[in-house]
């Protein structure tokens, strides 16, 4: 095998070169893994775009990509429950397994975890990566690595729908239906909820929103969604809302739409950091409102759910770019929100 591999390495804000590396040594516990996907996340824009996540900055030279899938090439000597030749995708986040929350299992918040493409943590747009072999999933033969790259973004809806404990009989709007919303409108419906509400701005992705278990769908450009939402809920307001656009509006938007009683789930991250929203409306409502942080104690039930046949996670890609053009890719996503849903690094 070479000792080099190929790697897309962010050099500064809006810029990607392709480099050499040296491939990575698995240790005891883990597995060597040729990538075969990757797709692009928000969070892998804003980096490349930005330069940086509130309090995570990027200092290059660093590697982008942490939603991924490949084949385990090599193990480490007390690897038991992976081979060569598995086909495997990675939850991208190792944390440390000694704090209050891991101890808890909500290991998601461990401030010490360890997640690709992260600053510092460099991430997947490369030809190797090692990685914990607890933290590594088989996918089954029928299943593509680009569909299991987009474990990743499922393991968030699936999460933020445990969270917010939805139910069948209930009524649940999810605001925005790029990849997360759409995601978490295909755990819903795997959770057994038959009436959801989507809302987007753009009708390609609320026809893929239908596709996917969405019951009605309001475009934001064309009406009041208050209004339309009251209509359909005679007035009542939904049991549970999802907030996954990440804008401020759809964010103060919550409230108003959901039930006395009801639960508030903010999934999306808004450019602003502060913004009025209405307490009032959440104490006289009593609502429960919900963070979601990433996930935990999901992805082996999230491939279940993919190696099954019970998610369509495939026909959400709509751009495939070669690991030589990941610039574009990220370029590509950014700048064409209005036509595509997830865009995909192929190696």
């Amino acid at each position: 095998m070479a000792q080099t591999m190929k790697a897309a390495v962010m050099k500064g804000i809006g810029q990607i070169e392709i480099e050499e590396l040296p491939i990575p040594i698995p240790g005891e516990e883990e597995v060597l893994v040729r990538i075969k996907s990757v797709g692009v996340c928000g969070s892998d824009v804003h980096y490349f775009v930005e330069g940086r996540i509130g309090d995570y900055v990027v200092k290059p030279p660093f590697i982008l990509g942490h939603e991924c899938a490949g084949e385990v090439v090599e193990i480490g000597k007390k690897v038991k429950n992976l081979k060569p030749g598995d086909r495997v995708t990675m939850e991208p986040g190792i944390p440390c397994g000694k704090c209050e929350f891991c101890r808890s299992g909500r290991y998601n918040l461990c401030p010490d975890v360890v997640f690709w493409a992260t600053p510092p943590v460099d991430g997947t747009f490369c030809e190797y990566v090692t990685h914990p072999a607890n933290f590594t999933y088989p996918i089954a033969e029928k299943v593509s690595f680009e569909e299991g790259a987009l474990v990743e973004p499922l393991a968030v809806g699936v999460y933020a729908t445990h969270r917010a404990h939805a139910e069948p009989g209930e009524i649940a709007l999810v605001l925005g239906s790029g990849p997360i919303g759409l995601v978490t409108i295909e755990a819903l419906s795997a959770r057994g909820v038959t009436r959801i509400i989507a809302v987007d701005i753009f009708d390609f992705r609320l026809k893929k929103a239908k596709e996917l278990g969405a019951n009605f769908t309001i475009n934001a450009k064309e009406g009041d969604v208050k209004a339309q939402v009251e209509e359909l809920t005679q007035g009542r307001g939904v049991d549970v809302v999802f907030e996954t656009a990440g804008s401020v509006s759809t964010s103060q938007l919550t409230v108003e739409v959901t039930k006395k009683g009801g639960r508030v789930v903010l999934i999306g991250l808004p450019s602003q950091t502060h913004f009025d929203f209405e307490l009032l409306k959440v104490v006289d409502k009593e609502l429960d409102v919900l963070g979601v942080f990433r996930y935990a104690n999901v992805y082996p039930g999230c491939v279940d759910l993919l190696n099954a046949g019970k998610v369509d996670l495939q026909s959400l890609i709509t751009h495939r770019f070669p690991l030589e053009k990941t610039q574009e890719a990220l370029q590509f996503a950014h700048e064409h929100k209005e036509e595509s849903i997830k865009v995909v690094v192929n190696l």
